[in-house]
């Protein structure tokens, strides 16, 4: 079911909009601009309401990019989640991998990664909002890690294999293909960085 919000306009009946529309036109400026450089007024614009509405809905700046950060790891990365139920760490690699390169060149979506744009425009000084990007960051590749000490344990990689390393090169890779396609970068470019890292690709 749709979620409408009625926010009352300075003049006039309260104004209605969808939440999810803007949500999602929030996440689409977060994505290109990152969070730093998303700018109030460009927020509002694109998600068509005003800053009264956008507060009483969202809350302030940093909480609606913490929900649109939501909306992006639930639509955008919902690969990832099912990557890791593949039965065997080269389907898990290519899926994860196939994930990343159809998000970096979908017509549907900004290039880059919404992670690695803000954490980079937030600099290398403490923030409340690069942090939860690094936090969510490490739970992922965590769930990485465990999945990949999984397969040492049943034999489908070698029992010498570093999980964590194997884990941080992976992100390495999909974090690559998303700074390439922010890059200008073509597909086929990018699928070649695929190929060459599944060959190298340790497991069965």
């Amino acid at each position: 079911m749709e979620s409408v919000v009625s926010c009352a306009a300075p003049k006039g009946r309260p104004r209605e909009f969808d939440v999810e529309e803007a949500l999602t036109a929030a996440l689409r400026v977060f994505w290109q601009r990152g969070y730093e450089g998303a700018s109030m007024s460009e927020l509002t614009a694109e998600m068509g309401i005003a800053k009264p509405s956008l507060y009483a809905a969202f809350g302030n700046k940093e909480e609606l990019f913490k929900k649109a950060l939501d909306l992006y790891e639930r639509e955008k990365l919902a690969y990832m989640t099912e990557a890791v139920k593949e039965p065997t760490s080269r389907k898990m690699a290519e899926r994860l991998l196939l994930g990343a390169l159809e998000l970096q060149t979908s017509s549907a979506n900004p290039r880059g990664c919404l992670g690695v744009i803000t954490t980079v425009s937030c600099g290398q000084e403490p923030s409340p909002i690069r942090d939860s990007v690094i936090e969510r960051q490490k739970s992922s590749r965590n769930a990485l890690i465990a999945r990949l000490e999984e397969h040492k344990q049943n034999g489908d990689l070698p029992a010498d294999i570093d999980a964590e390393a194997l884990a941080r090169y992976m992100t390495a890779v999909m974090q690559g293909l998303s700074v390439q396609s922010g890059a200008g970068a073509s597909p086929q470019e990018l699928k070649s960085l695929v190929d060459m890292a599944m060959r190298t690709w340790p497991g069965r």
